[in-house]
């Protein structure tokens, strides 16, 4: 075989997977167009049918709140909450998702009223759901380049007044840069954890040990956000609800968000 033959297979080779994930894209967006019209004709259970097919293959943000629009519009309020959260989990900064959760939970029977952070803490949650991860990373580095040109100013600047202003900006864009950072940071791994859920089942009774021999705490229903504290048995899993009550319900009434 000569070489211009297996410099060709090589390039085949190399483009093969490139071509098959545009081929699969095609194949998604087509699943999108075809979710969308079902929608917009009303035809909610066939949206929700493609829309989950997508799903299935990609993380989307757009996806999930279509999905939690169209189970909305089926009157189904736990999956509209699920789906509206893995929403925001994937883009807390998006006011629509975080609007149409709220009109979601409104539609719940559970009316918890949440315990307070402290305002430290608070803040910092404010403060890393005002942006996208996207829109944080291009934030650090457009904060980082400033205080690089800020540092090339402090460097190369005659005059002293423009030292200063150089040498103080560049520490200051630098510090607004590790913030941002930090907030993304906190953001990827906010959305890597799996440590929260809704509960789908019509009511559950939270236990106060994981059997169901346990005495009866309090009541959920479904739509209700909750925390997972303890996931490492197999049937049961210790949860917490926004007042802070905790107990433990079986696994199978709640899906993961």
């Amino acid at each position: 075989m000569s070489m211009k033959r297996i410099g060709l297979l090589l390039v085949g080779l190399l483009m093969l997977p490139t071509l098959c994930q545009a081929g699969n894209s095609d194949n998604l967006d087509s699943l999108k167009t075809q979710a969308d019209k079902a929608f917009a004709a009303e035809q909610y259970e066939q949206a929700a049918k493609l829309y989950h097919q997508i799903a299935d293959s990609v993380a989307s943000v757009n996806v999930y709140y279509n999905l939690g629009c169209t189970y909305y519009r089926m009157d189904d309020m736990a999956q509209s909450v699920l789906w509206f959260e893995r929403a925001l989990k994937l883009n807390p900064a998006d006011d629509d998702i975080e609007a149409n959760l709220q009109l979601a939970r409104e539609k719940t029977i559970d009316r918890i009223t949440a315990k307070h952070d402290f305002v430290v803490i608070d803040i910092f949650h404010r403060l890393t759901s005002l942006l996208s991860l996207s829109q944080w990373t291009w934030t650090c580095i457009t904060l980082f380049v400033l205080s690089l040109l800020m540092l090339i100013l402090f460097l190369v600047a005659d005059r002293i007044s423009l030292r200063k202003c150089g040498f103080f900006a560049s520490i200051f864009f630098l510090l607004l840069c590790i913030l941002g950072n930090v907030c993304a940071l906190y953001q990827q791994h906010e959305m890597s954890q799996h440590n929260a859920g809704i509960v789908m089942s019509s009511v559950v009774t939270v236990k106060s040990t994981p059997s169901e021999g346990g005495n009866d705490l309090f009541l959920l229903h479904e739509g209700t956000r909750v925390e997972i504290r303890d996931n490492s048995l197999k049937d049961w899993a210790e949860i917490e609800i926004a007042d802070g009550k905790v107990g433990w319900i079986q696994k199978k009434h709640f899906v993961i968000i």
